[in-house]
């Protein structure tokens, strides 16, 4: 079965990875490079329980599941290990010794944290509960072990799709190298597009209606050469000098890097390309004061990546999954927000079961159900 996806980020890469697992041949299509948005530059924060209640919640429960078994799996090191999470309040430029003493009065907070800018520390988190990952690196493992098993990977845009009697039938695309224009033949086609989903209402306008988008957040990536910090994510309520309120997150990293994020534009348009995305100069440097107000060592640590991305949405806030209405063998699997990560493997998962055999049975995909629009506008 020749099962086609488009898109190289890690809903794309896990789908695949299931679909060969499961003895299909996917051909993942990915117009810049695998993880090249924000599969590449999300922060991998992994929660058991913290959708729960919500239609996401067992999709979650299950995937968080699936990265410990991936860990243990894929052979390779993708930066997974269970974390302590903490939330904390902090305040930037605090004055030594204000605070009276806060090694006595925050026992729970890691050592490497300026205690002096803390107004409350609170573990919200446990290493039963919660944990991280690589994204890119895991994104890049999946595609890894599906090519071992008879898939491939190919750098084209997509330009369109064919279809024929209720089916797509091939996939146009334009090699990113060469620029020569190609038809590719397709049994089925997955798009996990990201937040280049909208594209679909153009390809498919009876099918996809315009309700896809994209949240544009900021993040930078810290040397941490002295590996002071510890196996503890930090969700921050911080007031910069300025008087604004940011909740920014910093996830020191076994690689010896620390992840800061929290800036978000949400009015930035989604650009043409993921290579066109380009970070806010001003959300960068909120970040590195971030940064100096948690730990005087990220403080002075080197900036080796400052990135954007665009997180993608539903006009619903709910994730899409599912089987496209009208077309028998077409898929596609996007919006899933800040959660992206954690949901991948749950996801593609259940996408492969649903492409080959014809129903999901690790997870209830109903909740996602891309007909739910075509239903609400009726």
């Amino acid at each position: 079965m020749q099962v086609v996806v488009v898109g190289g980020g890690i809903i794309g890469a896990a789908t695949a990875h299931y679909l060969a697992a499961k003895g299909a041949q996917p051909l993942v299509l990915e117009a810049c490079s695998p993880a090249c948005s924000a599969s590449g530059k999300a922060g991998g924060f992994l929660a058991l329980d913290w959708c729960d209640g919500q239609a996401v919640g067992p999709l979650a429960r299950r995937s968080f599941q699936l990265h410990a078994e991936l860990a243990e799996s894929l052979g390779v090191d993708c930066g997974y290990r269970r974390v302590t999470t903490h939330s904390i309040s902090v305040k930037q430029g605090g004055a030594p010794g204000a605070r009276g003493s806060g090694a006595a009065r925050l026992p729970t907070l890691p050592g490497w944290v300026v205690r002096e800018n803390v107004g409350q520390a609170t573990i919200i988190g446990t290493e039963g509960t919660t944990a991280q990952v690589h994204p890119e690196l895991l994104t890049k493992a999946l595609l890894q072990r599906m090519q071992e098993r008879g898939g491939a990977l190919q750098l084209a845009a997509v330009t369109g799709v064919e279809s024929e009697g209720g089916r797509l039938t091939a996939v146009r695309v334009q090699d990113r190298g060469s620029g020569e224009e190609r038809t590719l033949p397709a049994d089925a086609v997955v798009f996990a597009m990201g937040a280049w989903s909208s594209q679909l209402a153009s390809w498919l306008p009876a099918s996809c209606p315009d309700v896809y988008s994209g949240l544009k957040v900021h993040s930078i990536v810290l040397a941490d050469p002295q590996q002071r910090t510890t196996a503890d994510a930090l969700f921050l309520a911080y007031r910069g000098t300025d008087g604004k309120s940011l909740e920014p997150e910093v996830y020191p990293r076994p690689n010896g890097t620390c992840y800061v994020c929290g800036c978000s534009d949400d009015a930035a348009p989604v650009p043409p390309s993921a290579a066109d995305v380009q970070p806010r100069p001003a959300a960068i440097e909120a970040l590195r004061g971030v940064a100096a107000s948690v730990s005087e060592e990220l403080g002075q640590a080197e900036v080796l990546q400052q990135q954007a991305c665009f997180l993608p949405t539903s006009s619903d806030g709910v994730p899409v999954i599912g089987q496209i209405p009208g077309l028998e063998n077409a898929f596609i699997a996007t919006a899933h927000s800040c959660w992206g990560i954690l949901n991948a493997p749950a996801t593609g998962e259940a996408l492969a079961e649903l492409v080959v055999d014809g129903k999901a049975s690790s997870s209830d995909l109903r909740p996602f159900d891309p007909a739910r629009f075509a239903r609400r506008r009726r």
